[in-house]
């Protein structure tokens, strides 16, 4: 399957993405008080993981065993972990500050006890002391086609070069074949295709269907419920995935099933015998998931089904996190934010909808993100003949080290969720 290649981006988009720039660890006094409070909290949550971490004055504690942290510049590293948290801690890494060995090794620890790191009355300072979400990210109708176009946008080519032959962006589903742990990437297609088809299956997608998809991606779902014999309408808010699906519905001669609208979501008019969406509700914000949920149910016929696939974590943490802003908001998902069960639920039940079956199926992203990581590593003199610096790929290998971490520790899951009308069960 070839690529599209896309139109280079703005000036100002090349500065936020291809060439992130991390400014230089803060030096003033308060910076450097906050640092060595950062170092003793540090020392005192890493004696109970099982890392060993190297700050320059020795390893800490010494296990050969254990995945190490190596920090390069502990001053750096401290002052911006004070100054600005988690954040801190990503843009350390893409500074160059520390770096280590097992990078997936080292982050499981920290996304177990993600809840617990930081004492409770540091917590509830934290408001006070760490940055807040942009106005400016806010999924407004105004703002969302921004926030989606600085992740997705960025090159058909990238994305290319390390996701599938099928240029899906989200968690596989490999069945149950123990050997789906060595996956690599033509596995990954195969099991792409068969994640995709359970999500067709869940909303009865059969030849006839009146199909509308939330979130088109590059086209993989539209086709392959086409393909069923569904009538598709896809919308999406990137102008390159856009252009990349219909290239593939023409390719695949299924232009006359297949339409991709440049729509919001909320601006979908029509009635649909099913709707799916795969893990677009995490870029929704919380404060739009009724509307979501709400869109969702009105576009729905009698007797319609509404298919997700979501990304979830623990209600109790995104209570916790929900007001937090994050290194994954500032420098790749900006307006995000990750859902419980129990908040789609209550979404979904809120706009007259009802969760009727459920499919949990977290370590199979765990698989994913590590195929995507090994085969962007393996590509990046590609990925850098593209116009990608060394700052971005320390920022990507961060994003893709940190989520399969997330997977891999069980602090975030995926789901598929099917709905109905009517109350629960």
């Amino acid at each position: 399957m070839t690529v599209d290649r896309d139109d280079r981006p703005s000036i100002a988009r090349l500065n936020r993405t291809r060439y992130p720039v991390v400014a230089p660890a803060p030096a003033t006094g308060s910076a450097a008080v906050r640092g060595s409070v950062a170092r003793a909290l540090f020392r005192r949550v890493v004696r109970d993981l099982p890392v060993s971490v190297d700050d320059g004055s020795g390893i800490h504690p010494r296990n050969r065993d254990w995945p190490r942290m190596t920090i390069i510049d502990s001053d750096a590293f401290f002052r911006r972990l004070g100054t600005s948290g988690l954040i801190g801690l990503g843009e350390s890494f893409m500074a160059g500050e520390w770096t280590a060995d097992d990078l997936v090794g080292v982050l499981v620890p920290f996304a177990e006890r993600a809840g617990t790191l930081v004492p409770p009355v540091l917590q509830r300072l934290r408001p006070l002391v760490l940055p807040s979400h942009p106005a400016a990210e806010q999924n407004t109708v105004a703002n969302t086609r921004s926030n989606i176009s600085r992740h997705y946008d960025l090159s058909n080519e990238l994305f290319a070069l390390f996701l599938d032959e099928t240029l899906t962006y989200s968690s596989a589903h490999f069945g149950t074949d123990a050997a789906a742990t060595r996956a690599g990437r033509a596995d990954l297609a195969d099991a792409q295709r068969a994640k995709i088809d359970r999500l067709l299956d869940h909303a009865d997608v059969r030849p006839g269907t009146r199909l509308l998809e939330i979130g088109t991606g590059w086209g993989e779902l539209a086709v392959r419920a086409a393909v069923r014999g569904a009538t598709v309408r896809s919308v999406t808010l990137s102008r390159e995935q856009q252009a990349h699906a219909r290239r593939r519905a023409q390719e695949a001669g299924l232009a006359d099933r297949v339409q991709v609208d440049l729509l919001d979501y909320r601006s979908v008019d029509g009635e649909y015998d099913a709707v799916v969406s795969v893990e677009m509700i995490e870029a929704v914000g919380m404060e739009y998931w009724p509307a979501y949920f709400n869109t969702v149910e009105r576009l729905l016929a009698p007797g319609g089904r509404a298919a997700i696939q979501a990304i979830t974590m623990p209600h109790k943490r995104m209570l916790a996190s929900a007001r937090t802003y994050t290194w994954v908001h500032k420098y790749i998902f900006p307006g995000g934010q990750i859902p419980s069960y129990d908040a789609i639920r209550e979404a979904a039940s809120n706009a007259g909808l009802r969760i009727d079956e459920t499919d949990a199926f977290g370590e199979h992203y765990a698989r994913t993100l590590r195929v995507w990581r090994d085969s962007f590593e393996a590509n990046w003199e590609r990925i850098s003949a593209l116009g990608f610096d060394d700052t971005f790929r320390r920022m990507w290998t961060f994003y893709l080290a940190y989520s399969e971490a997330g997977f891999t520790s069980g602090y975030l899951d995926v789901v598929q969720l099917r709905f109905g009308r009517g109350a629960p069960r």
